[in-house]
């Protein structure tokens, strides 16, 4: 499966209610059809390793700002 193929298979997930499917996203489609360098990393940020020395168990209690989401009207 390519990636172009998952990127339409999140569309039909989008369209039916899925808020976090990701849109497509031709410009990275493109560097891949002309050979785009693998992309992998080790994601250990500050607020990883902060939360890894102060035993927190959830990372947000860390986070200097975390995003903080509206309240809905029927979610009170």
């Amino acid at each position: 499966m390519s990636q172009i193929d998952r990127f339409s298979a999140q569309l039909k997930d989008r369209d039916s209610g899925d808020t976090e499917a990701h849109e497509l996203n031709q410009d990275f489609c493109d560097a891949l059809s002309y050979g785009l360098p693998p992309t992998a990393g080790w994601g250990l940020g500050v607020d990883r390793l902060v939360s890894l020395l102060a035993n927190s168990s959830n990372i947000r209690s860390t986070l200097t700002f975390p995003i903080l989401r509206s309240l809905q009207a029927n979610d009170t």
